[in-house]
């Protein structure tokens, strides 16, 4: 028998990965965008990242924790850009932005929103995220912050406060 060249450990492993995470990472996604296509082709972006990743050595050991965490930054800055390219396309129109009497009464736009998030500090966003788009309790979200429940419980007001100026502020914008 001829000797094979072994595959590098990494590139196993991700193909591993990926096998027992796609589920998980694209069940992520689509029920927190809502829309198949963006769903799959973050999915993909998040396991380019990944690949990438090994390559460079960055990440000691990846679980599918570590890949659903790159694909809320994918997610996020899906959010981010088209936020950005629908209000240029309402500025370039010369068209009103969508007012309400009360925006806090009235159901949030959502698009509106994850931009807003997008644009938060990260511990602000990663503290919200894991909240109320994850649905972790405190508890959860202080261990994946890495902080006390007290000091988690602080955080979720300011980024609360933060979120609500950000999103009035877009109020002004308009």
């Amino acid at each position: 028998m001829g000797a094979q060249t072994p595959q590098p450990s990494g590139g196993t492993e991700l193909l591993e990965l990926y096998d027992r995470s796609v589920g998980d990472v694209f069940g992520y996604l689509v029920t927190r965008c809502g829309n198949t296509a963006v769903a799959e082709d973050l999915t993909a972006e998040t396991y380019l990242a990944a690949v990438d990743a090994t390559r460079r050595g960055t990440v000691p050991r990846m679980t599918t924790a570590w890949l659903i965490g790159v694909a809320r930054h994918k997610l996020a800055d899906h959010w981010r850009l088209q936020y950005l390219d629908e209000r240029k396309l309402r500025l370039a129109a010369g068209g009103p932005e969508l007012t309400v009497d009360d925006p806090w009464d009235a159901h949030i736009d959502a698009a509106r929103a994850h931009g807003v998030l997008a644009e938060l500090g990260a511990h602000h966003r990663a503290a919200l995220t894991f909240r109320y788009l994850d649905g972790l309790s405190v508890p959860e979200v202080a261990e994946q912050l890495d902080r006390t429940v007290h000091a988690t419980e602080a955080l979720l007001v300011r980024a609360r406060a933060a979120f609500r100026r950000a999103y009035e502020a877009g109020d002004d914008d308009a």
